[in-house]
């Protein structure tokens, strides 16, 4: 089995998780971690057996990689993708890909001049319960889908760059892009968005900490994402789908999806392959057909939660071509 050399760019929360992945994965290994912050680096280096850098450039100037991972605050995003692939490797780069999308577009002219394999961190596309509901949609129409993802993120720091506009632009472009990539993935793509935003208890932060978004997709289906960044209830409402589709209703979260069979209602699920053996498979192949983000793909929803940011601050539909 041919060794697959890794580097990462980033060493913090998100990419400890993936480090952890590939420790678990026949024949990839990581050869090279890079942070900001050395002693961060350092650790996370001592750990995985690996080299510790604090500029990306010196990591890219190995002759071994393979592969990249990049997990960076989305206001860093941007000069280490280019870098990455003027360096002509397949990276994995964890979403929202860009803070606007001049940064985005650029980084995905670059990757499909170069014809680089891609995985952004849209993980629950790889999910059993995603693969079933995919099923049970087929050639069904689709009336409605409502999600929601309320959590307590925004609660902390208001220093934070997570809770800082101008850094991370906020809920819906930061964290509940996974809800809205998975009403891309599950109803099909987004013509137009209209948003309201209130800032209600976070009077710290200039983040929204409410937010309420109308989508009209495509095939003709409507929909309705809110977004709460106060909710001190833990993590239960959070990348939840009920989607009504003819006469029938099914319920999506990462977990399972629950659908109604016989007068019942049913929990299905199965298992999945995580989304850092598809991109290690993919890489050691060279056949990224198995990856179902890539980043010209994970442009589109950034696209839709910039869209919906847009529409609040100027009180208007916004259609997404528009961008």
């Amino acid at each position: 089995m041919k060794e697959v050399k890794i580097g990462f760019i980033g060493a913090g929360g998100n990419a400890s998780g993936h480090m952890n992945q590939l420790a678990g994965i026949e024949g990839a290994r990581i050869v090279g971690i890079c942070d900001i912050d050395a002693a961060r680096a350092q650790n996370a280096a001592e750990r995985h057996n690996a080299d510790p850098y604090t500029a990306h450039q010196d990591l890219l100037e190995r002759d071994d990689l393979d592969a990249i991972y990049l997990s960076l605050p989305v206001f860093v995003h941007g000069q280490p993708e280019l870098d990455v692939v003027a360096r002509g490797l397949p990276f994995l780069v964890e979403k929202p890909v860009a803070i606007n999308i001049d940064i985005a577009r650029e980084i995905e002219a670059a990757v499909t001049k170069a014809g680089l394999i891609t995985c952004v961190g849209y993980q629950l596309r790889y999910l059993g319960s995603t693969r079933i509901t995919q099923d049970i949609l087929k050639d069904k129409t689709i009336n409605m889908v409502v999600g929601k993802y309320w959590c307590g993120t925004g609660i902390g720091n208001p220093d934070a760059w997570l809770r800082q506009m101008n850094k991370s632009g906020g809920q819906l472009v930061e964290q509940a892009t996974h809800t809205i990539d998975m009403m891309r993935n599950l109803v099909g793509e987004v013509e137009s968005v209209y948003a309201m935003q209130a800032n209600r208890v976070l009077k710290e932060i200039d983040c929204p900490d409410s937010n309420s978004v109308s989508l009209q997709f495509s095939s003709g289906a409507v929909g309705s994402l809110t977004a709460a960044w106060a909710y001190g209830g833990g993590w239960s409402n959070a990348n939840v789908l009920d989607i009504l589709y003819e006469r029938e209703l099914l319920n999506w979260n990462p977990s399972k999806v629950s659908v109604h069979e016989n007068g019942e209602w049913v929990d299905k699920t199965e298992p999945g392959p995580t989304i850092d053996q598809v991109f290690v498979e993919a890489v050691r192949s060279g056949d990224g057909s198995q990856i179902l983000s890539p980043y010209s793909d994970a442009v589109k929803t950034l696209a839709i939660s910039l869209a919906a940011n847009l529409s609040a601050e100027e009180n208007r539909p916004v259609e997404i071509a528009s961008l």
